[in-house]
């Protein structure tokens, strides 16, 4: 399922995504993948598993990224 952050709070370690069902569910940092500073306003892709996310990754970035390396071809003379 997909989602967004709309609310974190790091002193107690929980937030609430917003899904894509329309659905509010609450999360505690460590059901996060790939944490990452910056949480409110992510996207997210999780599993629901009793009623609670689990296996939350960042979707943040473009996956495109990896291939952003330098282009060997301007690199010639």
């Amino acid at each position: 399922m997909q989602g967004q952050i709309t609310k974190f709070h790091e002193s107690i370690g929980f937030g609430v995504i917003s899904a894509s069902d329309g659905r509010k569910y609450r999360f505690a940092k460590t059901d996060i993948q790939n944490p990452n500073g910056r949480l409110v306003g992510l996207d997210v892709d999780f599993i629901v598993e009793s009623r609670s996310p689990r296996d939350i990754i960042l979707l943040h970035g473009s996956p495109w990224s990896v291939f952003a390396r330098a282009n060997p071809a301007s690199k010639r003379s």
